[in-house]
């Protein structure tokens, strides 16, 4: 088996497509299917089962897709760590981030980054905190700098670089607005705006309202934290936010209950072998690491 043709594979597993692969590839659609072709003499099996326009994955494609991202992160893994030999910080590297800390938290760290390794590629990909945890465990990504999962996988090792505190807030003309400490409960009978029903921070909020014996009154959702504050300033309801996206048309609520925070990081896989350019970036993220971040213990 070549490399060429696992990573046709992989490409039309995970798209579900001959065409959406092509254009990931970069190549053209016939190309793609020659590349299976040759695969699937290889191993003297079909690996797709084409009916209309719908592509799926056969049993014989079923069992090699695993093995396949194993053999793929191998051979990557084996370059690497050959091109450590040289020591210099070069070459490409594959970074993902939320966009919230992309805008918020990491352009200093970049600026700094990119001028002291000018011979770095980066290869920066924004993507919502969950599917950029995957992509680490996976194979696909060399480091990930999100939001952190309360209860990690085993095979990350995740590292906490800031803290970031939640706050309650409505918009100033709100009716919480005129409540002195309101309870958690007071807040349920409000309509809340916060991130979708599937990310690390909604799950930490659920908790301290499930905590309480209280469900919440989720009425929109989103995944975009600036797009919050905005449903949060027009009235669409009250929401938590960073600490640093509070101001201006926002009112802070004063609520009686301890303060939720939420730690941001970075995260690798134990199994990898890091690229030269990865361990610099990481070496720039723990020197950024505030007080709090190293102190910090999951619940």
């Amino acid at each position: 088996m070549d490399t060429q043709s696992l990573q046709a594979f992989l490409a039309v597993a995970d798209s579900g497509s001959f065409s959406r692969a092509a254009e990931q590839l970069h190549l053209t659609q016939p190309a793609v299917s020659k590349r299976i072709a040759v695969l699937e003499g290889q191993i003297d099996a079909r690996l797709f089962d084409r009916i209309g326009r719908r592509v799926s994955l056969t049993e014989a494609g079923r069992v090699l897709l695993p093995r396949a991202r194993q053999i793929l992160v191998m051979v990557d893994d084996s370059r690497r760590a050959l091109g450590n030999l040289e020591g210099s910080v070069a070459g490409s590297l594959t970074l993902a981030t939320s966009h919230h800390i992309g805008l918020h938290r990491l352009p200093p760290l970049l600026k700094a980054y990119t001028r002291e390794h000018p011979e770095v590629r980066l290869d920066l990909h924004f993507l919502d905190s969950e599917e950029a945890y995957q992509g680490v465990l996976d194979g696909s990504l060399e480091i990930a700098v999100v939001t952190l999962a309360p209860h990690p996988d085993a095979q990350l090792q995740v590292v906490p670089v800031w803290i970031d505190r939640l706050c309650f807030v409505c918009a100033a003309d709100h009716p919480l607005a005129e409540r002195e400490n309101p309870s958690l409960k007071t807040l349920c009978e409000f309509d809340a705006v916060l991130p979708g029903p599937l990310t690390f921070t909604r799950g930490l909020i659920e908790s301290r309202f499930a905590a309480a014996g209280l469900h919440l009154p989720v009425a929109l959702s989103t995944n975009y934290l600036e797009t919050l504050k905005m449903m949060t300033a027009i009235g669409l309801g009250w929401s938590l936010l960073p600490a640093h996206l509070v101001a201006g048309e926002l009112h802070e609520l004063d609520v009686d209950h301890p303060p939720i925070q939420r730690p941001l990081g970075y995260l690798v896989h134990r199994s990898r072998t890091l690229s030269n350019p990865a361990r610099a970036m990481l070496a720039q993220l723990d020197a950024a690491r505030e007080p709090a971040a190293r102190e910090w213990r999951r619940g």
